[in-house]
């Protein structure tokens, strides 16, 4: 069996799936952090802090490893609100409503930690949405996919339908931008780009 070469502190088998894309072994680590936002925290700070906490509490997890520590975090923004995960299938409804016809970003932060010291990435996506109706809405939060999803929903599943336009990182929407966290791998010994 190979070695793991770093630590991912998260449980999204998307993520799981994109950073296996990357050239790198892993293991999972769980780093549960309090995903509230702080008073007045702008969308940017609020995934960028996000991401550098989960890594962090994931290296202390691990005890503190000398393996570095992968975190991320994706946030759906619209009308300068964090739209986060949705907390019940009528809160997932209203946000569907409330990006249906319209455009939003998606910002997807990734943090490496390396011996206690963490590195932040961000990608940044603008999503446009066709007009919705109810009847597709309701379809799409009966099929449960939007429930644990920032924006109540995946581009890479049934949400992506919905998708009209998009510029940025469809990878980055998913919940790892792969150019970014390659990069960033790299920097540190790690991956295919290094």
């Amino acid at each position: 069996m190979t070695q793991p070469q770093l630590y991912l502190a998260s449980g999204s088998p998307r993520r799981r799936e994109l950073l296996a894309q990357l050239g790198v072994t892993f293991d999972i680590i769980r780093a549960d952090i309090d995903e509230t936002p702080l008073p007045g925290e702008g969308v940017e700070a609020y995934v960028l802090r996000l991401a550098r906490e989960k890594a962090l509490a994931g290296w202390r997890a691990a005890g503190e490893p000398a393996l570095p520590v992968l975190g991320a975090d994706t946030t759906v923004a619209h009308d300068g609100r964090i739209l986060g995960k949705p907390a019940d299938a009528a809160d997932a409804v209203a946000m569907l409503r409330d990006l249906s016809g319209s455009t939003h970003a998606v910002l997807t932060a990734v943090a490496l930690c390396v011996g206690g010291e963490v590195e932040v990435t961000l990608s940044t996506s603008a999503v446009r949405f066709m007009p919705l109706t109810d009847a597709q809405i309701a379809a799409y939060v009966a099929s449960g996919e939007p429930l644990d999803k920032a924006g109540a929903y995946g581009i890479q599943g049934w949400g992506g339908l919905f998708v009209s336009w998009m510029d940025g990182s469809f990878t980055g929407v998913m919940g790892l931008p792969v150019h970014e966290t390659a990069q960033l791998l790299a920097r540190h010994g790690l991956g295919h780009l290094a």
